[in-house]
């Protein structure tokens, strides 16, 4: 199987080895994914993608010694047990393996929160100052205060139906948690080792005159003067997430714009954002805002 970069919350389960048992599902987990994983007793060296929505792995069966990279760099050892947590933020693909020390199953929580969600704790942690905080990668840590927020998200998943107000009060508790205790605040989080401004603006203000078209990865990197892998990753870095998902986020932004606004249809309001199927439109719409489009423009 060929891994990419970078993937999607959604599809991250699908490039871990092991097999996943239980994941949330219904509309009360808009804000945060979950997933429960069995994992094999050993595992070689295999590749992770990385994702842009802050990403917690949480042990919850068995005890392993586990090793990671990144970029062929040095295996860093961890010794993972119950209670061993992972916080991964966007950045480059790494390398992990493992073997089991104990006979129970091995299984790891997954859990992803909205990049809107983790971005609502950072403004309310750091205020006028969120634009400069970064999420810290840590590796094999224990927070006893976090591991009871898991417990309570996974518990939530183990029910029937969902309670989408408990589900997402728990999801802020935790991003609040993270943004607190895990992220670092520096006047050069969006800019160290990612895009210079100058570039950056050349290229966000190409893509505000496209917006309608279709997304082009190598016309971006035309933009900037970069490879293709070097402007995707260092696009990502400076703004937290890749730039297929900076245009859809622009796309929206001028939907909504022309929703309240205008008097245009929904129809008319997808062609000029760039969607010639309404109905694609109105998924894409209803993810990132939560209502559909008509819903939306009825609440102006």
């Amino acid at each position: 199987m060929t891994i990419p970069d970078t993937t999607s919350a959604e599809a991250i389960d699908h490039y871990v080895v092991g097999k996943r048992i239980a994941a949330s599902r219904g509309a009360a987990w808009r804000d945060v994914r979950l997933s429960v994983i069995a994992l094999p007793p050993v595992a070689d060296v295999f590749t992770m993608p990385t994702v842009t929505e802050p990403f917690i792995a949480w042990i919850t069966s068995g005890e392993a010694e586990a090793q990671e990279r990144e970029h062929n760099g040095p295996w860093v050892t961890s010794r993972l047990k119950n209670g061993s947590l992972f916080v991964t933020a966007a950045g480059a693909p790494y390398e992990f393996r493992w073997r089991t020390l104990t006979p129970e199953p091995f299984q790891v929580v997954l859990v992803l929160l909205s990049l809107p969600l983790f971005n609502e704790a950072l403004e309310d942690v750091f205020g006028a100052e969120a634009v400069n905080a970064r999420l810290r990668d840590v590796s094999g840590f224990e927070d006893p205060p976090l591991t009871s927020l898991l417990q309570q998200l996974r518990e939530e998943a183990n029910r029937r139906s969902a309670s989408g107000l408990l589900v997402r009060g728990i999801a802020q508790a935790i991003a609040v948690h993270l943004a607190r205790n895990y992220t670092a605040l520096t006047e050069h989080a969006r800019t160290e080792s990612s895009l210079p401004g100058f570039k950056l603006r050349r290229v966000t203000d190409w893509i505000a005159e496209h917006v309608a078209e279709e997304f082009s990865l190598p016309r971006l990197a035309e933009q900037a003067g970069m490879s293709e892998f070097h402007f995707n990753r260092l696009f990502r870095r400076a703004t937290g997430i890749p730039p297929s998902q900076y245009q859809i986020k622009l796309r929206m932004d001028t939907a909504r714009r022309l929703l309240r606004e205008t008097e245009k249809s929904v129809i008319t309001i997808a062609n000029e954002v760039g969607y010639s199927n309404p109905s694609h439109f109105a998924q894409v719409f209803r993810r990132e805002a939560g209502l559909s489009p008509s819903n939306y423009r009825r609440q102006r």
